[in-house]
Formats: C-alpha cells, sequence, structure tokens
C-alpha cells in the first residue's frame, strides 16, 4: 500500500492552518486523567476493520482494557506485540481489549515520525494492525478527541482499565519494557487484570504512562509553522562528476544514504519525489540522508532547480552539516560528466539505467537495498528502519 504523503501533508496542513486561526497554540490545558472509580466514558468510534464500536458493544466482558496508541511512536511501536500477547493471554477469562489512536495526524511535524513506517493518519492504522496481527478492535479518535480527552489520555501508550461494572480500576503504563518489544519481567497492566477478574484491589491503581505526548488539536498550529520554516530553507542542486558520485558511494559519513536517480521527464519520478523529500524530513533527527541525482541533460540545469525549489528539497540541519564535513556541496546533484556509465559504475554497478532508481547506502558504502520503478514509500521506510538497527 502507497500513501501519497504530500497529498495528504497539504490536506492536513490545510486542517492545521484552520485549526490554528481558532485555536492559540499556547494557553491550551492537557485534559487530567480519569480518577479512579470513575465511569468509563461513552464512545463510539471507527475501528480498522470498518465497523463502528460502542461502548455497550463490550457489556458482557467481565473487564474492559482499554490502550491509548498510535502508529508513529517508537514507544508504541515496541509496546504492539506484547498488546497482542496481553490479549490473548486474557480474553478467555474476559477480558475485552481495544486499542484507540487519539492523535490528530494534524498536530505531527515530520521530525517526530521517523521510528515507524507509518504515520497517524486513520488509513495508515489498517497496515499497522495487520503488521503485528492484532486480533482486537483499533480504533479512530483522533478527529474530534472526543473520549481521549474524556480519559485524559497523556501519551502513548497510555493503559485504561475498567471493572465489570466499568469503573476505572487502573490507569498508566502497560509494563516497564519501555522500547524494547521482547517479554518483560514486569507487566502492571497484567497485575491490574488478575486482581480485577479475582475482585481485589489493585496495588498500584495509578502509574506513570511513559511515552510519546498526545498530539492533541491545539498543536496543530505548531506544524504550520514548522512547514513554513521548512519552505524557507534554501534548496540547492551541484554538478556532479565520476570522482564526487565515487565519494557518494564511499559514504564516509555516520548515516545511512538514501539516493534517488531521477529526471524531470520521468513520470514516476516527479511522482514519488516529494514522499523522498518527505521521508528525508522525518528522519532528519536519526542518522539518514537522502541524496538526489537528476539525470536531465545538462541544458535542463533551470528546470532540474524550478522543479526542486517547488517541492521544497531543501537539506535538514543534521544532513547540511554531516554533508558540508565530508566536502559535499549540496543534497542534490545533477550529472554533468558525459555518459552516464561511469556515474552509475561508480555508485551502483548493477543499476541498468532504467529511472527512477533508488539505493540505501550504508556507512563505507556498503548497499543495502535497491530498487528500479517506482518506489513504495512504506517499504523505503521500513529499508531504513531496518538499516538503523
Amino acid at each position: 500500500m502507497v500513501f501519497r504523503d504530500m497529498t495528504k501533508l497539504n490536506m492536513l496542513l490545510g486542517l492545521a492552518l484552520a485549526l490554528a486561526l481558532v485555536m492559540p497554540v499556547s494557553g491550551q490545558e492537557v485534559p487530567k486523567v480519569l480518577a479512579i472509580g470513575a465511569a468509563a466514558p461513552a464512545f463510539s468510534l471507527p475501528g480498522t476493520d470498518g465497523k463502528t464500536y460502542a461502548l455497550t458493544d463490550f457489556k458482557a466482558s467481565k473487564a474492559l482494557c482499554v490502550v491509548f496508541t498510535c502508529n508513529h511512536c517508537p514507544d508504541s511501536v515496541a509496546a504492539a506485540s506484547r498488546m497482542e500477547r496481553v490479549y490473548q493471554d486474557f480474553r478467555s477469562r474476559g477480558v475485552a481489549m481495544v486499542a484507540v489512536n487519539g492523535n490528530n495526524p494534524a498536530s505531527l511535524t515530520p521530525d517526530e515520525l521517523g521510528y515507524s513506517p507509518f504515520g497517524d493518519s486513520q488509513e495508515e492504522m489498517v497496515p499497522f494492525a495487520k503488521d503485528f496481527g492484532w486480533t482486537f478492535p483499533y480504533l479512530y479518535d483522533g478527529a474530534k478527541q472526543e473520549f481521549t480527552a474524556a480519559c485524559g489520555a497523556q501519551s502513548t501508550p497510555h493503559v485504561f482499565v475498567f471493572d465489570a461494572e466499568r469503573k476505572l480500576r487502573y490507569t498508566g503504563r502497560m509494563d516497564d519494557g519501555g522500547r524494547n518489544s521482547g517479554p518483560v519481567e514486569k507487566s502492571q497492566l497484567r497485575d491490574a487484570l488478575d486482581a480485577v477478574l479475582a475482585g481485589t484491589e489493585v496495588k498500584e491503581p495509578v502509574t506513570r504512562s511513559f511515552g510519546c505526548s498526545t498530539k492533541w488539536l491545539f498543536k496543530a498550529g505548531k506544524v504550520v509553522a514548522d512547514q513554513a520554516a521548512w519552505e524557507k530553507r534554501p534548496v540547492t542542486v551541484a554538478d556532479l562528476n565520476e570522482e564526487i558520485s565515487r565519494k557518494l558511494r564511499a559514504n564516509g559519513s555516520k548515516n545511512l544514504r538514501l539516493i534517488n536517480f531521477w529526471s524531470t521527464t520521468c513520470g514516476p519520478c516527479v511522482q514519488e519525489f516529494p514522499d523522498l523529500v518527505d521521508t528525508g524530513r522525518r528522519f532528519q533527527n536519526r542518522p539518514v540522508e537522502f541524496i538526489s541525482i537528476s539525470l536531465d541533460p545538462v541544458e535542463s540545469r533551470p528546470a532540474v532547480a524550478k522543479f526542486l525549489e517547488s517541492r521544497h528539497a531543501a537539506a535538514p540541519g543534521s544532513t547540511a552539516k554531516s554533508l558540508n564535513e565530508q566536502g559535499l556541496a549540496s543534497n542534490n546533484y545533477h550529472w554533468t560528466g558525459g555518459n552516464p556509465d561511469a556515474m552509475a559504475q561508480a555508485i551502483d554497478p548493477e543499476w541498468t539505467g532504467a529511472l527512477p532508481h533508488t539505493v540505501l547506502i550504508a556507512p563505507g558504502g556498503k548497499i543495502l537495498w535497491r530498487h528500479s520503478g517506482e518506489i513504495d514509500i512504506v517499504e523505503v521506510r521500513r529499508q531504513i528502519l531496518n538499516g538503523l538497527k
């Protein structure tokens, strides 16, 4: 599944701007966490399976576990497999589990998205849940955040356990796993469920929930400001010859290097390019850099520069610093060395010359992944994440 991120980003920015006009970024109060003993707030939310779920749908369960989580947060990604294991261990004992994405995607800047191939949009919840084999409902509350606010979900993940009468008995973190996706020694959620099912008091009914903060609607203004700042960054393009090509392949940096070969006359190149720029921004706080190489004729430099500027193909600060340290002039290059065979041989001898072509290079020059033809941007991000392990 391919997500046209820049198209979606433009829609989200429009929403963010509208929200920013009616909601000041500062002065907003984060809702307080629901008190122990309080009744479960009612909800009616869409799930990834196309169904709408309400609180009453779980009335037969002896306990209801609600986990506020999301697609992008590294803590949520690490917890995802453990959530399914908890559900499988307790479902036969009468426990229902519901995951809720309460984040508004218009309140997330690109640099917050460098730990998962997915953002927090409703459509991206479907492949996220599939990746982890979730068999419990995954619901979306990011549009209005009414249920999220009623519970006072502070972060992702944040757990709420309600008893058979739907009174809150536990709220806080799921376990002490943090960003470790494997088994854990201490699970506050399991302890709470055991106590509720046994009809005893939860020994520690309130704990801190650690993870990425909830992306409330009132944070949307910062996305508008971030995009405006990005569009003011200078976009450069430099000549590429065989010597610089060898340097790009050698990758003397400490970063993964994603290189894309493209042309202004190549439809798939033009189509996928905004997603690649967005990916570079997503990973700007991680050891990753995106380099573009145009194969347009030398006399087409004005068209190349215009295209890059229109797509805001600037270098994030971290990338610019890394390239400068290596003596590289830009994150965008234009082949000016005549027959491109020398460049192809220097960077990827297996490249046939068909455009677009993308390679992921590790520090030291090893090619970790290559793809000819239009990319699946989710797969690109998966490959980057695999390379960062």
